[in-house]
């Protein structure tokens, strides 16, 4: 069988042009990323102390996915459940939530953080009531924008304990 050599210099032509005007993704600088996914953390934290459906609610995945994770609880899976969880909760008065984030590590796509949480009300039962819990959160980078996905407490002391 005989191969006409002289299309090849042409398809290699088309073929180089082609690769020369595709240009590889050059991802974000690392420090990029990770302050990127640090602010939505931040975000994500403050819209619970300041009872913020709105901004909390913008720190959730598009495409829906979120658990939580409660002790005690079965997992809560959706936005739509966490969101309706949290209407809930913030309807409660006089109570309080401090935030100190001990670990965030960040990849491409994925990260998690670890956060001490302090939860107050200055009376339950007669008595002021706290919850000092770890919680973890898994945050995922969809379309260049990162989104809070997980957030799994576990309680370390509680003043009932």
């Amino acid at each position: 069988m005989k191969t006409n050599r002289s299309i090849w210099p042409w398809l290699w032509l088309l073929v180089s042009g082609w690769l020369a005007g595709c240009q590889p993704h050059k991802p974000a600088p690392a420090g990029v990323v990770e302050e990127a996914a640090r602010r939505v953390l931040t975000t994500h934290l403050n819209a619970v102390s300041n009872k913020d459906l709105d901004t909390l609610a913008a720190t959730l995945s598009t495409a829906g996915g979120m658990q939580l994770i409660l002790p005690g609880q079965e997992i809560i899976h959706g936005v739509d459940g966490f969101m309706a969880f949290h209407e809930n909760w913030f309807a409660q008065p006089n109570w309080t939530f401090e935030t100190e984030i001990l670990q965030l590590t960040v990849g491409t796509e994925l990260a998690y953080a670890v956060v001490q949480i302090i939860y107050r009300e200055p009376e339950r039962d007669g008595q002021p009531y706290f919850n000092r819990m770890i919680v973890s959160y898994d945050l995922q980078r969809l379309a260049g924008q990162w989104y809070v996905v997980k957030d799994h407490a576990s309680s370390v002391k509680k003043s009932t304990d």
